[in-house]
């Protein structure tokens, strides 16, 4: 397969606003039907995907024309739900390239595995198309920064798929901290307590007859064609060739949120990050057991921004019957997941949470005070109303009003990527909790890190995991240049902001876009 020339297709600026009739707001969206419709081509269709069809498919100004997905029999079945909804069925193709010269798709949506949405992002703005990509929208920091040159150079609208950030119940609870209302803010803590039961045993299994592997695999490497996970969609996210496991899945939306409170424009100047894959033996009652997943089940990591510090907790295992005293008052429950962010303000705590239409207030005795919440009766869906915040951007040329551009979703993107970097480099440093004790209480942080590591200590014994002898593992404290955007002094780490990619799958630096 050869790599794509550098182009530009689709309608300009003047244009496009002449078609379709400037809109400047979501509410318009939703009653002036345009005389012509904006063409979207939604790439990956297994998951998310539909979600894109949902929301694009919700506001009048788009239609879906084309369906893209490596599984050609997921592709046929959901172009026949897209029929019944539009009245239109969207034809169905199997690679993007198909669709980069098509006249009737301005529009490229991106829900597939996580090591193919910076090459589809740069490919679609080479070649004139505004772009919607799920997050995480890199899967390493060199992707990252590709697309933000992309979307510079090309003058492309792009909206990463953080939909908290159109969320009127955050964006109210986010001014409110901006204005004061819980005091000075230094520290937040992004949450992602949320069972992940094993994928199954690694070992040697069948690629579904209707998958092209070879260009599924796109970028990473290609396994010729070996499968080590029992199911092959959605589990790749927990294998880091594909996925960024749960910091890159779950993490970017609530990371997001903790940049936003922080008012964090930037990269954090170190990380360090203490964690594992564990207990799936104890659950199973086989100590020989091997999950097919490597990436961390159980994970915190510490990001220092000087006087700020965000920390990022994940915990995979039973999160039922918690000792989290303080957060199960925040959350209001002591069993289930926890998503969510806490903010730690000098005169109380703001929490996004427990979902993404709700920001709550809480004074300094953990008394609720003020809650925010997005109306989705009377603004809309929160998927819907950002997937038109997009589409108003696409029509208006204006990427100031983009809820979530691409730089904002590299940043956020990037937690995932530094935070997974400390625990790859480290992986095989499985230490007692003594060890990482002492190298916490040595990171510049403003949490009390003794304290967060006793609750994951807990949280591990609670799910019959002996710290002492079933080891966490310790990473590296890295320092990184948030301008320059490498580690310092630190040829390994840095070996890790990219990959080896596959001949005519480059993801080309930001440089060269």
């Amino acid at each position: 397969m050869q790599s794509l020339n550098r182009r530009q297709f689709g309608l300009s600026a003047s244009a496009l606003a002449v078609s379709v009739g400037v809109h400047t707001s979501s509410a318009s969206a939703q009653t002036d039907a345009p005389s012509e419709s904006l063409g979207v081509a939604v790439c990956g269709v297994n998951g998310r995907g539909m979600s894109h069809v949902g929301g694009f498919g919700h506001d009048p100004r788009t239609k879906i024309n084309v369906l893209i997905d490596i599984d050609e029999a997921v592709g046929e079945q959901k172009a026949d739900q897209v029929a019944k909804m539009q009245g239109k069925r969207p034809r169905v193709v199997r690679d993007v390239r198909d669709v980069l010269d098509a006249d009737d798709v301005q529009i490229l949506t991106c829900a597939t595995p996580n090591h193919w949405h910076a090459l589809i992002g740069v490919w679609a703005m080479q070649a004139g198309k505004d772009v919607y990509i799920e997050k995480p929208i890199s899967h390493n920091i060199h992707e990252g920064r590709a697309l933000v040159a992309a979307a510079k150079k090309y003058d492309r609208m792009f909206q990463t798929g953080t939909q908290c950030r159109s969320s009127d119940g955050v964006r109210d609870a986010m001014d409110f901290i901006a204005a004061g209302g819980i005091g000075e803010v230094k520290l937040a803590r992004g949450l992602c307590y949320k069972r992940r039961k094993s994928i199954g045993a690694l070992g040697d299994y069948a690629i579904p007859d209707s998958v092209d592997f070879d260009q599924w695999s796109g970028p990473a490497t290609f396994t010729d064609p070996k499968l080590t996970r029992q199911r092959f969609h959605y589990d790749w996210h927990w294998q880091r060739h594909y996925g960024n496991g749960d910091s890159g899945n779950q993490g970017p939306h609530q990371t997001d949120i903790a940049r936003w409170g922080l008012e964090l424009d930037r990269h954090p100047n170190a990380i360090l990050t203490y964690a594992g894959r564990l207990g799936y033996q104890a659950e199973r009652k086989d100590p020989n057991y091997v999950d097919a997943g490597d990436t961390a089940n159980t994970q915190v990591s510490i990001y220092d921004y000087g006087d700020k510090t965000i920390v990022f907790e994940t915990r995979g295992l039973s999160v039922n019957d918690s000792a989290d005293d303080e957060l199960n008052t925040l959350f209001g429950s002591t069993r289930g997941n926890k998503i969510g962010v806490v903010f730690y303000g000098t005169e109380g705590y703001a929490v996004q949470g427990p979902d993404y239409a709700t920001g709550r207030i809480f004074d300094t005795n953990k008394k609720l005070v003020k809650t925010f919440r997005h109306n989705s009766k009377e603004n809309g869906q929160l998927n819907n109303v950002h997937m038109s915040n997009f589409i108003d951007a696409v029509v208006s040329r204006d990427s100031s009003s983009l809820n979530a551009d691409a730089r904002c979703g590299h940043l956020s993107a990037a937690i995932a990527h530094l935070g997974n970097t400390s625990y790859y480099m480290g992986q095989e440093n499985r230490v007692a909790p003594g060890a990482i004790e002492e190298a916490v209480n040595a990171f510049a942080s403003q949490d009390d890190d003794a304290e967060t590591l006793r609750r994951t200590l807990k949280h591990l014994s609670d799910n019959s995991v002996d710290p002492a002898t079933d080891q966490l593992s310790l990473g590296p404290a890295l320092r990184f240049d948030p301008n320059a955007e490498v580690y310092v002094d630190n040829v390994d780490a840095n070996a890790w902001l990219g990959r080896e990619y596959r001949k005519g799958f480059e993801v080309p630096s930001a440089e060269e876009v």
